[in-house]
């Protein structure tokens, strides 16, 4: 819904939130993810929680509240509260401010003292984080304090110890050093909101004082808008790709009636500079993981022509697919999807043409489609939209890049065979498959999170599920890495299945999925090889998988029948159910992916891990 997309119109939403309500829960064809969210309040919640509600509907995500009473945050997290408990959130929100710290440093405080009050309050907090991590098990999303509206001593009150902003960064940074500690743990940056917004604003008294909210009612949206950013990151509904335009988006100027030589980029003008620094600014998003695409009507010659220039900050070679051509940019959108492997719903279209953006955003469902005007603005506009809002960063988003140049480089050795099992052996794939492993859980619990297209069960679990399911024994578990001469593409597949029946015979596959990027290569068949060869040794003699459709994984509507398995039940809504005998001849489907340093003799080489995920002596 464009009314919740940045940059939104506070004032009509808390005045039309009923009726924004109301639309989207009547939006047809959506599939949103339900999610159980415990709002922890030290000041007044509920108009957080409503327009919460709002943005995460939009995001995909169904969610169920708990909400505490005012300023019960601390009891409601600290001590048994069976209500909280029984709710079970999926993840909990500890929305506090600097209305919650009662004891501030004063004028006559010793250092001692100081450091004590330094102590009681991130004391409190840490010990309350740690209970609900022992408790709960779930991800924590928890504000930072905002700086205070007056300072006592001008100036002085950001270096001297007794000033409350002093204090204040100082606790602050005590957060930020338990959140790098912490995995599953989250700041909302509501120090850095409330000076974008204006901290004279954010922090009027009038409305604490009068209804106990701790930020002032017309910003409430963008502390929502905020955290729902989070909330949607946790649970895998990011962005991964930026589609640029070129012309007046990327230079200013057309290039095809100017020339490459009269553009507008480098340092030589305003102007110039303006669009150099979205460029580098755009440039920076490729460090976290996100593919960078060209949509242009342009000759591609003359594309790469301002591309190359030596002031041009971006290079052809930054991106994963250039379209420049006169096809309609919803053909190159839907013809770059494919290409990459990608859903169009993971583009954020950038083009400076409202006629453009309007096409792409009625032709191309899911697609995100800011509204940009004005070189100047682009940055702002694209920053606070979040749609790229970093929770994770693990090594595969920091290669995912490379990744892709490696599949272009797949796709034009694949051209040059007629045979494609030969195809597939010349690219000489090397897999790891073993049971979780500490190393790769947080990587596990973003692949269920992100993986939509080849997701049998549109699972989705949290990192501290996919820890409890590894440790236990009821569970078979396993992941999936392959590499090749091209690169490594990281972990790509992971599968959980549940042991059953009287005599622990079987096995019922509660998540079988894998990254798109690996389509094709008979990563499923080497996974599967893995499975049989686990259930085999656990005494499992047959194992049950189950497909259940979505808008996203038609693709892998048979995927159990060309694993050999037999459909047993079928609804009216198409869900189905898959039986597979484990033969005593099993033979092993994968013949081109070399699995844990077995070679065709079947001896592990010594730099292949074992089943706990350890290197071999050496």
């Amino acid at each position: 819904m464009e009314e919740l997309m940045y940059p939104f119109d506070p004032e009509y939403l808390l005045k039309k939130k009923k009726s924004i309500r109301k639309t989207l829960l009547a939006e047809t064809g959506t599939s949103r993810m339900e999610k159980k969210i415990a709002i922890l309040g030290g000041v007044t919640t509920n108009d957080i929680r409503l327009m919460l509600e709002l943005f995460l509907l939009n995001q995909g995500i169904a969610p169920v509240f708990y909400e505490s009473e005012f300023d019960q945050y601390y009891q409601d997290g600290m001590f048994p509260n069976p209500e909280l408990e029984a709710f079970g959130p999926d993840l909990i929100y500890i929305c506090t401010s600097i209305r919650n710290i009662h004891a501030f440093p004063e004028p006559g405080d010793d250092k001692e003292t100081v450091e004590n009050k330094l102590e009681a309050v991130s004391g409190k907090f840490e010990g309350l984080w740690a209970r609900l991590e022992k408790v709960y098990r779930c991800p924590v999303i928890q504000n930072n304090f905002e700086y205070p509206y007056f300072r006592l001593m001008g100036n002085k009150d950001a270096s001297d110890m007794h000033g409350r902003v002093n204090f204040v960064t100082r606790l602050n940074c005590r957060f930020y050093d338990y959140a790098q500690n912490h995995e599953n743990f989250y700041i909302c940056d509501i120090n850095y909101l409330s000076a974008s917004y204006g901290l004279e604003k954010w922090s009027d008294p009038f409305y604490y004082h009068m209804y106990k909210y701790a930020v002032a009612v017309p910003a409430i949206p963008y502390l929502s808008f905020n955290v729902a950013n989070i909330v949607k990151s946790v649970y895998g509904k990011n962005k991964k790709a930026l589609n640029l335009d070129l012309d007046n988006t990327l230079w200013g100027g057309v290039i095809g009636d100017d020339g490459a030589d009269n553009i507008e980029i480098g340092q030589e003008t305003s102007l110039a500079q303006t669009y150099s620094e979205f460029q580098e600014y755009i440039r920076l998003h490729r460090q976290l993981g996100v593919v960078l695409t060209i949509n242009s009507k342009n000759d591609r010659e003359n594309a790469l022509g301002g591309l190359n220039r030596p002031d041009s900050v971006l290079k052809p070679e930054d991106f994963a697919d250039i379209q420049a051509n006169w096809d309609p940019k919803s053909a190159n959108l839907a013809r770059t999807a494919q290409k990459l492997s990608l859903l169009p719903e993971s583009f954020v279209f950038v083009d400076d043409n409202p006629a453009e953006r309007a096409i792409i955003r009625d032709q191309m469902q899911g697609t995100a489609v800011p509204e940009i005007e004005g070189v100047e603005h682009y940055v702002r506009i694209l920053d606070r939209s979040g749609f790229f809002e970093t929770t994770t960063l693990s090594g595969d988003d920091l290669k995912r890049n490379q990744m892709y140049r490696e599949n272009a480089e797949r796709d034009r050795l694949q051209a040059a065979f007629e045979d494609y099992g030969e195809y597939l052996k010349s690219l000489e794939m090397k897999g790891e498959i073993q049971g979780f492993v500490p190393a790769y859980m947080s990587r596990i619990a973003q692949l269920t999170n992100k993986s939509n297209q080849f997701n049998l069960t549109t699972k989705r679990y949290s990192q501290s599920e996919i820890e409890s399911v590894a440790k236990d024994r009821d569970h078979i578990t396993l992941y999936g890495k392959l590499g090749d001469k091209f690169g490594d593409n990281g972990v790509v597949s992971t599968l959980i299945g549940k042991i059953a029946g009287e005599d622990r015979d079987e096995l019922h596959m509660e998540l079988w999925l894998m990254s798109c990027r690996v389509l094709k290569r008979d990563m499923e068949y080497a996974m599967m090889d893995q499975l049989v060869e686990k259930c085999r040794s656990a005494g499992i003699r047959r194992i049950y998988g189950y497909y259940y459709p979505t808008a996203k994984n038609a693709m892998v509507k048979n995927f159990y029948e060309l694993q050999g398995f037999t459909r047993i039940a079928e609804d009216a809504e198409g869900n189905t159910t898959w039986e597979y005998c484990i033969p005593e001849n099993y033979e092993n489907r994968n013949k081109v992916i070399e699995v844990n340093g077995t070679d065709k003799t079947g001896k592990r080489g010594t730099d292949a891990p074992d089943r706990d995920g350890n290197l071999a002596d050496q």
